[in-house]
């Protein structure tokens, strides 16, 4: 039986706990993306654009399937926090059938539609020819990438990060090894360009679904091999999807703004399309460690709701909003440094490195607010307000990001689009903060016993 691991210690070194371990795994996830831009970069400007062009459509697929490793997890989480192992074995399973259903359908789809979809993203002649490549591969191998990631999910529901960085660490280990051979024919494989990027995504992918498949079945006993009514399964999927769904809606509006800005982008020419497709890769290192905190938090929150442990709820909301911040102004002034060197790492294009730096000189001061956004979304969606959490993130994209990228391109030029981005984050965190603290503050009403503390934290806001 599973221990609710996450709803006793101090909240302070049960976060150091979750977190720490998972660094290497972000670092590993960063380095993942980077490593296949990087090795595809070799090829020139041309492939290196096709992937900038792939990144917003694999960006909204993934945050399609992560709704759904949301919402088992937090369901999950929930059903731990209760000591109700049964239960969250049931809906792991069931959420198997769910997620390879869906990654199926997916799929069909994305086969059927590459040429018109990436055509109206921007792409033309080669380019277009090399996204189809890669991406044909990639969507081949999608039901297994789905099915890892569904798996890491549940996994960090438990509380284990350990086991979920070392799965990371091992499938970049893999992509860095075989990218390689596959891209440059290497060791007597064929030479295979943009696709021997995808092919090496996808067999990576597929080593670490066996590991993670043995954690999840073996070590926490969370896979049920026993015949499943269709009521039971339905029931478990409708709790699942009404955490998934909006979870869902709200993480495709990120992929689709970023398909918006690249649209934008691409009427300033190939060289600033490439530029932004490599520095959305270099500034996820930004979000590295603050991704270990928003990583946990959702299995913390959510373990501690099912306790009802709303103390703890409030007081790891306050510190990791704080951490953000503080973090955020400190890489910010780094990346002012550092981000003209990076640029030459993935292009020798003057123009390219000098879009790329202009970029990052703006928008690096609000990756602490940005990060403020997506720790409040994840309070709400661990104390089970995904609409809320939703509208948060609509309020972000469509009321803010599109309209003040669009506009500031039109009255400014391209650099009118970075400032649109710092407004957008700073804006969308004072919003986050506000309303994760009434949302809170009513949800805890008559429900946190007055002489409940935890350790040496005790917070009432």
């Amino acid at each position: 039986m599973i221990k609710p691991l996450l709803v006793k210690d101090n909240v302070f070194k049960t976060m150091l706990r979750m977190a720490v371990p998972m660094l290497a795994g972000t670092f590993a996830l960063n380095a993942y993306n980077l490593t296949d831009t990087w090795f595809v970069s070799r090829l020139g400007t041309n492939a290196l654009a096709a992937m900038s062009f792939t990144f917003p459509v694999v960006m909204l697929l993934s945050f399609i399937m992560r709704g759904v490793g949301t919402g088992a997890m937090t369901v999950v989480a929930h059903a731990l926090g209760r000591n109700k192992q049964q239960t969250a074995a049931r809906i792991t399973t069931h959420t198997v059938f769910l997620s390879s259903g869906l990654s199926v359908l997916l799929t069909v789809a994305g086969l059927l539609t590459i040429n018109p979809l990436f055509a109206r993203l921007g792409a033309t002649g080669d380019v277009l020819s090399l996204t189809r490549q890669y991406m044909v591969i990639w969507y081949l191998g999608l039901v297994i990438w789905v099915l890892q990631m569904m798996f890491n999910d549940i996994i960090i529901g438990t509380g284990n990060t350990k086991a979920v960085s070392f799965l990371m660490v091992a499938g970049t280990l893999l992509n860095f090894i075989l990218d390689p051979v596959m891209i440059f024919g290497f060791l007597g494989c064929p030479k295979m360009g943009i696709r021997g990027a995808a092919l090496a995504t996808v067999l990576s992918q597929a080593l670490v679904l066996v590991a993670a498949f043995y954690f999840i079945h073996k070590k926490y006993n969370l896979i049920i091999f026993v015949s499943h009514s269709r009521l039971r399964i339905m029931s478990s999927w409708r709790r699942v999807l009404c955490i998934g769904i909006p979870a869902t809606l709200s993480a495709v509006l990120t992929p689709l703004s970023a398909a918006v800005v690249i649209k934008i982008i691409s009427g300033f020419g190939q060289a600033a399309v490439a530029a932004i497709g490599v520095a959305s890769r270099i500034e996820m290192f930004a979000f590295m460690i603050p991704m270990t905190v928003g990583m946990s938090l959702v299995p913390f929150v959510s373990q501690n709701y099912g306790a009802q442990r709303f103390d703890r709820i409030k007081a790891v909301r306050k510190g990791a909003m704080s951490f953000a911040l503080i973090f955020g102004f400190v890489i910010a002034v780094v990346f002012l440094f550092i981000a003209r060197p990076l640029g030459r790492l993935f292009s020798s294009d003057p123009e390219v490195i000098n879009i790329l730096t202009r970029y990052i000189y703006v928008t690096c001061f609000g990756y602490g607010f940005l990060e403020v956004h997506r720790y409040a979304g994840f309070c709400m969606i661990g104390i089970h307000k995904p609409l809320p959490s939703a509208l948060l993130n609509t309020i972000r994209v469509i009321v803010l990001m599109i309209p003040l990228a669009y506009f500031g391109a039109k009255l400014f030029g391209i650099y009118g689009v970075f400032w649109g981005r710092l407004i957008t984050d700073i804006c969308s965190a004072v919003i986050g903060i506000i309303w994760t603290r009434k949302i809170l503050k009513k949800s805890s009403y008559n429900l946190l016993p007055t002489n409940q503390s935890d350790g040496n934290i005790r917070l009432e806001g």
